[in-house]
């Protein structure tokens, strides 16, 4: 499998970096050698950091939280898309807006205002206004259709963010670092591994290579979600407690009354708990009475 992936990968043209005078140096333990004046980036990591990030999806995924594709560069648009639409996640494809994860309180209410605009739509109301009104409305819905349509079933932040490029993609990394979000990134030869939790060293300009390395990715989602699944069938119900009512503890009459321990109708049809008789304490002997031997 990994002989067959590193196969695709290569013919993708996914060890092909950037020019000699544009490489980071923190990135030298991803490259393999120098070509010419490009550097050769070692497809033994990118496997090794695809392995990685993998199992880290998989298994925040099967904890229940979501992930969020983010991919505004031309050659990643489409993959990323893809991508998340494959396995039901988020993605963000056109532009990160600042604060969308430190101030997602906003980013909900331009999503909230967008369900009010297109229910304007639908019934007419938006058509009764005048033709000035009515275009600013409909280009204020394309906006923020443009903008956060691939977030806009996202009502809790994610677990984990997964980038394209690093050097472009700063602002999602910058906040997910801050929020202490864990993040997975494609990284090029002239990026900077530390920005990122796991580094996936690769040409993140090949459009086919980001397309397998996503799809890998998406794969791993989806096992995570049927951990969900299995989980959830699991666990075993927890038993219903049974609380007792107790009535006033003083007449009106002002006359007091002890105090009885009463179970609802529901606790009392049920049938009595085991080991009940076997946990009750046993009886004290009777006392003779005084005086006799």
């Amino acid at each position: 499998m990994a002989k067959q992936l590193a196969r695709e990968l290569i013919n993708a043209g996914v060890h092909f970096g950037h020019g000699v005078s544009r490489w980071n140096p923190k990135m030298a333990p991803f490259i393999f050698a120098k070509r010419g004046n490009i550097h050769v980036i070692d497809v033994k990591e990118t496997l090794k950091g695809i392995l990685i990030a993998k199992k880290l999806l998989a298994e925040i995924v099967s904890s229940g939280s979501d992930v969020v594709f983010v991919g505004t560069k031309r050659q990643a648009q489409k993959a990323v898309e893809a991508a998340a639409n494959r396995c039901g996640m988020h993605f963000v494809s056109e532009r990160w807006l600042g604060g969308m994860l430190t101030n997602f309180r906003t980013i909900r209410s331009r999503l909230q205002r967008l369900e009010q605009l297109e229910a304007m739509e639908q019934d007419g109301t938006m058509d009764a206004e005048s033709k000035k009104q009515a275009s600013r409305f409909k280009r204020e819905m394309r906006k923020i259709r443009t903008n956060l349509d691939g977030v806009r079933k996202m009502t809790r932040l994610p677990g984990v963010v997964v980038v394209v490029d690093a050097r472009k993609e700063y602002l999602a990394l910058r906040e997910a670092q801050k929020l202490g979000i864990p993040t997975v990134g494609i990284l090029d030869t002239d990026s900077d591994p530390d920005t990122v939790d796991v580094a996936i060293p690769a040409n993140d300009d090949s459009i086919r290579a980001v397309e397998i390395i996503l799809n890998e990715l998406a794969d791993a989602v989806a096992i995570g979600k049927t951990m969900v699944s299995v989980r959830q069938q699991e666990v075993a119900p927890r038993p219903r407690r049974l609380r007792s009512r107790r009535p006033a503890m003083a007449r009106a009459d002002g006359t007091e009354a002890a105090a009885v321990a009463t179970v609802s109708e529901e606790a009392a049809e049920d049938e009595e708990l085991p080991g009940a008789q076997e946990n009750a304490a046993p009886p004290e002997p009777e006392q003779p009475p005084a005086g006799v031997s």
